[in-house]
């Protein structure tokens, strides 16, 4: 039976390799440079020796920004339903899935595809497209979910509650990771962090070195958990100057530290560069969930971390500035952590 191509909400006809998908060719992803040997740090959360766990966290965020867990507590048959959800949504007739599209960031709940713009060119949208909205581990979010497909409600429901509990100890793991009180960095964003769920999806593309699922960039929030279709591969982080692929292990979380934390550690734990690559034959399903802080937080280096030896490397910012710098600079690498540094 022949696959059915797969047709973007904004679009009238299915998806095909127009000249407005072709990255500029020193955008493209060379994939055949990829290592397939490097990988990014596994981390099992049942590591009873807690300060065996807290090193490896440490050297993980230190050295990459990015690192999986596995042991992590969360449901397999919950990830599994969550992710089923999100596929049948986006498996949605285009003109279901069009009601929430909108290239209006300021909205609660939209549908929407990410470009690169270069100067003297025309746009180039991304080879996918994401749906964003909050949620939440306690408060009630889902009246403001799709109502079709109906798994998609019941299962965010029981998958924030989950990701909520595991967010703190998350973030108690970095924080002591820093030598820092475990509620330490929770405490810094506030009662009312800034809770977004993003899910992305990723046809098959014919020519996989002309496009990007997503393009470079860093998380502009604190920390993101993720998850992967399980056997596609498709998310890819900078080491040493050099891609290296995330691969999808089963029951495994993509941890990933947004920008945030970076300034929150006074630039020792790394917001990375990361993006996302197509392939051929498969569509790929990912679903960050992303936690930062409030708009009207006031974000900068901890001065527990600060000394002679390291001064302050960012100044402090209320996060609704640096949302606004994040905005202004759509389309393009969104460099913006580091409008925030101090003179050296």
């Amino acid at each position: 039976m022949e696959k059915k191509s797969f047709q973007m909400a904004n679009s009238i006809k299915p998806i095909s390799l127009t000249p407005n998908f072709i990255v500029p060719e020193e955008k493209r992803p060379q994939l055949a440079h990829i290592s397939p040997l490097a990988s990014i740090p596994i981390i099992d959360l049942n590591d009873h020796v807690t300060s065996s766990l807290l090193q490896k966290i440490s050297q993980a965020c230190e050295e990459y920004g990015f690192f999986q867990v596995i042991n992590h507590g969360v449901p397999k048959e919950l990830c599994e339903k969550v992710m089923t959800a999100v596929t049948q949504f986006f498996e949605l007739p285009p003109e279901e899935r069009a009601e929430f599209f909108t290239e209006d960031h300021t909205k609660q709940v939209r549908l929407f595809n990410y470009y690169l713009k270069s100067e003297g060119q025309e746009k180039v949208t991304m080879w996918s497209e994401l749906f964003s909205h909050p949620w939440h581990p306690v408060d009630n979010f889902t009246h403001l979910l799709p109502q079709n497909p109906p798994l998609y409600r019941v299962a965010f429901a029981e998958y924030a509650k989950e990701i909520g509990g595991f967010m703190n100890r998350l973030l108690s793991l970095i924080s002591q990771g820093l030598g820092l009180d475990k509620d330490c960095l929770r405490k810094r964003m506030g009662d009312n962090p800034r809770l977004r769920a993003q899910a992305n999806f990723y046809p098959p593309c014919p020519d996989p070195e002309l496009t990007l699922g997503l393009a470079v960039h860093t998380d502009l929030n604190a920390l993101t958990v993720l998850q992967q279709s399980a056997g596609v591969t498709g998310l890819q982080v900078i080491k040493d100057g050099k891609w290296v692929a995330v691969d999808p292990i089963p029951n495994a979380f993509v941890i990933n530290l947004g920008d945030q934390i970076q300034v929150l550690s006074n630039g020792r734990f790394k917001s990375v560069h990361h993006r996302a690559v197509t392939n051929k034959t498969h569509p790929r399903v990912s679903l960050a969930m992303f936690y930062g802080p409030n708009t009207e937080d006031v974000i900068g280096p901890i001065e527990d971390l600060i000394d002679d030896e390291h001064p302050p490397v960012y100044r402090s910012y209320r996060y609704a500035e640096f949302l606004e710098k994040f905005y202004s600079q759509e389309g393009t690498r969104r460099m913006v952590k580091e409008l925030f540094e101090l003179p050296k």
